[in-house]
């Protein structure tokens, strides 16, 4: 049954049926196969169909650089925008959007610890560290190297599961688990593992007799307005960047 539904799957999507390569990518973000997390089962899953969108949706001309032929929307947040042609490669597109997602949300903390921090000391975001009256137990050299240490093993961890996923979930790399499966990718994609440990609120999943079970729906959504917000995040902290050239803070600039 199985190989019947997936012979009927690549069908519907071959050149064929779709009358060019671009008719097929469009079949393609119609249906999506998913391993189910701790079976080897996969299901396939019906999207909806959606029109492609376009970060210029009221030009119709511009060839690739408005409508990129290696952008099929299928990406959450995906509008076509890839003026340089960064992602032609698979490989590097992947990548980038790797990329893309962590620096979001490293960007997303920095602009609320940022807002928060300045709220709560009076102190600048860019003088925090130096100064007297910071809580500062470590030298800086102390703090560096810590620092160095701890997100170079978690970077690491990161960088090796992304070439080989889910190749980091065993015991000896968590001592602090009983149990490898809090680690585990439960989502099965890449940059969402999902799970208890990542997902403790469950807000794109529920746990069932201890097991944690993805909704893929919620998680779709949640993709979205993560990058987006992550965007948005990543130019404001270019603002803040350069506002404290200048001297000024975010809170300054604001008349707070």
């Amino acid at each position: 049954m199985a190989a019947t539904s997936g012979a009927v799957i690549n069908g519907l999507g071959s050149t064929f049926l779709c009358g060019s390569s671009t008719g097929r990518r469009g079949v393609r973000s119609l249906f999506s196969a998913r391993t189910i997390p701790g079976t080897t089962s996969r299901r396939f899953v019906i999207v909806a169909a959606a029109p492609k969108k376009s970060w210029l949706p009221g030009v119709r001309a511009g060839g690739n650089l408005v409508d990129p032929e290696w952008l099929d929307g299928s990406l959450p947040g995906d509008y076509g925008f890839d003026p340089l042609g960064l992602g032609k490669d698979p490989a590097f597109l992947k990548w980038y959007r790797e990329a893309e997602l962590i620096h979001g949300r490293w960007a997303m903390a920095a602009v609320v610890g940022i807002f928060v921090g300045q709220a709560w000391s009076g102190i600048p975001w860019f003088e925090a560290g130096a100064d007297p009256g910071a809580i500062a137990p470590f030298s800086f050299g102390t703090l560096l190297g810590t620092q160095l240490i701890l997100m170079g093993w978690v970077e690491s961890k990161r960088w090796v599961d992304f070439f080989n996923p889910n190749s980091q979930s065993v015991e000896w790399a968590t001592p602090w688990s009983r149990t490898a499966e809090n680690f585990a990718n439960a989502t099965g994609e890449q940059g969402y593992p999902g799970g208890k440990f990542f997902d403790p609120l469950g807000l794109a999943g529920t746990l069932k007799d201890g097991v944690y079970i993805p909704d893929f729906d919620k998680l779709e959504r949640l993709k979205l307005a993560e990058i987006k917000h992550a965007r948005i995040a990543m130019l404001a902290m270019l603002i803040f960047y350069f506002e404290a050239g200048q001297g000024k803070t975010p809170l300054g600039a604001l008349g707070l």
